[in-house]
């Protein structure tokens, strides 16, 4: 049984998480300690703690220590389990994470699966479910995963109640990435949403991200959709991605009680700026979710990502405590870096 220190790195729930999903890949077990540490709240929160339901269903597992609060659990899989799964964080808890917990995992069982998740699909501190569908999904089938993910509901802070589903079939072979020079860039995409509440938000964020991007205008086409979400919850966002000739970053910004609608546009359009002054073929959020996935493919991977985060460095140790794999970077934290992903022999 592995032991994990749940305080590596940032201390955030990604460590629990990524274990989660390589114990129910590899069938190891582990002793997580010290969950969330560095956070204000420490322990088991509610998506965390249904993030470990969730695997436990998919793994057939025992989890001892799984309760709100807890800051030890000790997790043992005894075999992936293919099938149709309901899982309600009862918050707005992130389902993104969920989902990402259980999704690849799920890949490698016998038969497809069926997985539905009630919670926030546009929260902080996580992917939205539009970054999943036009970012982390387009490069995991890439990869060779087959997955597909469809929104009944968008769910917002504080309120939650959005419904993800997600249809996984058992993955073929598993290619690695190489994306090290993205190229020039052709077209910028996004989406300006919102739930309850006046178009006009949605009108005024698009309206000050064109103001933004006019200077690059010139050099790729620029689109913006505007959609009104069906909701339980009222809440607002802006996701933009921009699309190279050999990669693509996306960069999403949350509306907020309070907030104006030209500041959430200011937020996103910062975020693709940032990465645009760059080499980075990828965006940090991408890099660091790709790492476990191209861990598990045959052959050498190449990203180069806008980031060294402290979320990648602590997901790189998670999967090299798991998986016989060398994961090597060049670069510093906090600066752009070249990651290379291959088995170590």
């Amino acid at each position: 049984m592995l032991t994990i220190d749940g305080s590596l790195g940032e201390g955030g729930g990604q460590v629990l998480r990524s274990s989660l999903a390589l114990a129910l890949v590899t069938g190891r077990s582990f002793t997580i300690t010290n969950i969330r540490r560095r956070r204000a709240k420490s322990g088991l929160m509610p998506q965390h703690l249904k993030a470990v339901e969730a695997a436990s269903a998919v793994g057939m597992a025992q989890a001892r220590g799984a309760q709100l609060g807890s800051q030890t659990l000790v997790f043992e899989p005894t075999g992936l389990h293919a099938g149709e799964f309901h899982f309600d964080i009862g918050t707005a808890g992130s389902s993104s994470l969920v989902l990402q917990t259980v999704l690849p995992p799920l890949s490698f069982a016998s038969a497809s699966s069926r997985v539905t998740v009630i919670g926030g699909t546009h929260v902080p501190w996580s992917p939205s479910f539009h970054y999943l569908e036009w970012q982390w999904l387009p490069y995991m089938r890439k990869i060779g995963f087959k997955i597909r993910v469809e929104m009944d509901a968008a769910g917002f802070y504080p309120r939650g109640g959005g419904r993800v589903r997600a249809v996984v079939e058992p993955a073929g072979a598993l290619a690695p990435l190489r994306l090290t020079h993205r190229g020039r860039l052709k077209k910028i995409r996004g989406i300006s949403g919102v739930a309850g509440l006046e178009m006009a938000v949605a009108e005024r964020q698009k309206r000050q991200a064109l103001r933004r991007l006019e200077g690059l205008s010139k050099e790729a086409e620029i689109e913006i959709e505007i959609v009104a979400l069906p909701s339980p919850s009222r809440g607002t966002f802006l996701l933009l991605l921009a699309e190279y000739e050999n990669s693509q970053g996306c960069f999403c910004a949350l509306g907020a009680r309070g907030k104006p609608a030209e500041r959430v546009a200011d937020e996103a359009v910062d975020e693709m700026m940032d990465f645009v002054s760059t080499d980075g073929a990828i965006d940090a959020h991408l890099a660091d979710q790709l790492i476990l996935p191209l861990a598990l493919a045959s052959g050498t991977s190449e990203l180069r990502t806008s980031c060294i985060t402290p979320h990648l460095l602590a997901n790189a140790e998670i999967v090299k405590m798991f998986l016989p794999v060398a994961i090597e970077m060049e670069g510093q934290a906090g600066q752009p870096g070249l990651i290379r992903i291959g088995v170590r022999r």
